[in-house]
């Protein structure tokens, strides 16, 4: 069996995104609307995985569980927080707030949306404004 699973593992690894979503299909129903196909990968290979040797242990499951909602990146930094970025020539500046953040008057729901909206095209927030590793 781990033979099976460790080929199947390495047809999606080469597979494009058509194949991927193709094999998605077949396996899982529906596939996601994703354009990436790194993440398409990852996904069907912890499936095809988890099918075979079983999902996470009941134990990952109750900490999972107990983590709570994922809080939008950026908001750790505190209500009043103010990142800051050079962007074409003019200086851009979002502040935190407790549901968001704020840039030229309007509110957005994550710093992802406000650098999209700030560059006019999609854009991590985060990285956006430096608070990731570019590596």
């Amino acid at each position: 069996m781990k033979d099976d699973v460790e080929a199947m593992v390495a047809d999606i690894e080469v597979m494009d995104l058509d194949a991927l979503r193709d094999h998605w299909r077949r396996r899982n129903g529906a596939p996601p609307s994703l354009r990436s196909k790194p993440i398409m990968r990852q996904l069907l290979a912890w499936r095809v995985q988890a099918e075979a040797f079983g999902g996470l242990a009941p134990e990952t499951r109750k900490a999972l569980a107990r983590t709570g909602a994922v809080q939008a990146e950026g908001r750790q930094l505190g209500v009043g927080a103010r990142l800051s970025r050079n962007w074409k020539g003019k200086e851009v500046i979002v502040t935190v707030e407790a549901d968001g953040f704020r840039w030229n008057d309007k509110s957005f729901p994550s710093l992802s949306a406000a650098a999209t909206a700030i560059a006019g095209s999609r854009w991590n927030g985060p990285r956006f404004f430096g608070l990731r590793d570019t590596r």
